[in-house]
């Protein structure tokens, strides 16, 4: 195999350049810990942890079960909560790399400062990623409209925002949104960016252990249409699967248009109804257009080693043409 190495493997100290997105109340040790293992970066979710302790305890668990780098994923969106006694317990058990998405970035770049914290910022737009690199990000991760929970609002796909994100900055460039294989792989390579990451497909394997099986085979069953963006009405635009439940929502988005309206459908307590309990009809699982290529469940290890065959294949396939 051929061995993809980038700025983004070397800053992070990991064999490839693959990045576990934050996948909320599903990112856990894990998961985190299996990717880290098997060459990528793993990362917990800070922020549908119950609590700091909890948190720290979610921490010391993926250094139980590895001793590569991981992170830890601030989601610091409208509606969150207060972020920062959460970031504190991030930076006393010295977490080597802290990726925001969401809001403004600023209060955790004033937090992390004397630190030797990796700062990734997710953007979904040129203007974010050069805002991350002044503010002193250390990578930008660009997301196009085919990736699955929060986007942005100006339906770019990554084909097109990736290399104008990389022309756009310095610093290092991860490609997300609409990539689950070797083959999307090496196109955001070609692209521009020196790695990726993936939610989605990450979900779809055997140690996302927090996902319910329905929500898995839905993901396996699904086609590259079967998702759909809900909250635009409220500015926060968002990819789920399509069920009854997200009809619901879009018929209230498009009566009401407000996040009173819509709060009990579009809360977290709404997601775990689908991704832990499996209730399609009471709740909903994010997803990204990546669902048509996920045809099966397996290890993390697994994927990434033929993800990382399957790109040397191509690579080569394309260096006879």
């Amino acid at each position: 195999m051929i061995i993809f190495e980038t700025r983004i493997s070397t800053l992070l100290s990991i064999e490839y350049p693959i990045i576990q997105g934050g996948l909320a109340y599903l990112a856990y040790s894990e998961l985190a810990a299996a990717v880290s293992n098997a060459g990528g970066l793993g990362q917990i979710t800070a922020m549908t942890c119950a609590s700091p302790e909890d948190l720290r305890q979610e921490i010391k668990k993926v250094r139980e079960k590895t001793s590569n780098p991981f992170g830890v994923n601030f989601a610091i969106g409208q509606h969150g909560r207060p972020f920062e006694h959460m970031l504190e317990v991030a930076i006393e058990e010295n977490v080597p790399v802290i990726s925001m998405t969401g809001g403004n970035p600023a209060p955790i770049f004033d937090m992390l400062k004397g630190t030797d914290c990796k700062k990734l910022v997710l953007v979904a737009a040129k203007r974010q990623a050069v805002k991350a690199e002044e503010l002193g990000a250390d990578a930008v991760m660009v997301v196009g409209q085919e990736g699955g929970g929060h986007l942005g609002r100006d339906d770019l796909g990554t084909m097109v925002l990736v290399p104008q994100v990389v022309d756009s900055v310095k610093i290092p460039v991860i490609a997300s949104g609409g990539i689950g294989d070797g083959r999307g792989f090496l196109a955001a390579l070609a692209l521009g960016a020196e790695g990726i990451e993936m939610g989605t497909r990450f979900i779809a394997t055997k140690e996302c252990v927090h996902a319910s099986e329905a929500y898995k085979k839905r993901l396996l069953e699904a086609d590259e249409s079967d998702t759909v963006i809900i909250k635009r009405s409220i500015g926060a635009p968002a990819r789920a699967l399509k069920s009854v439940f997200t009809e619901k929502i879009l018929e209230l988005e498009e009566r009401f248009g407000t996040y009173e309206a819509l709060k009990e459908y579009i809360s977290g307590k709404a997601n775990r109804r689908y991704i832990y309990d499996g209730e399609e009809t009471e709740g909903f699982g994010w997803a990204g257009q990546v669902t048509g290529r996920i045809h099966d469940i397996p290890s993390v290890e697994v994927l990434i080693n033929r993800m990382i065959q399957e790109a040397s294949d191509q690579l080569n396939k394309i260096n006879r043409l």
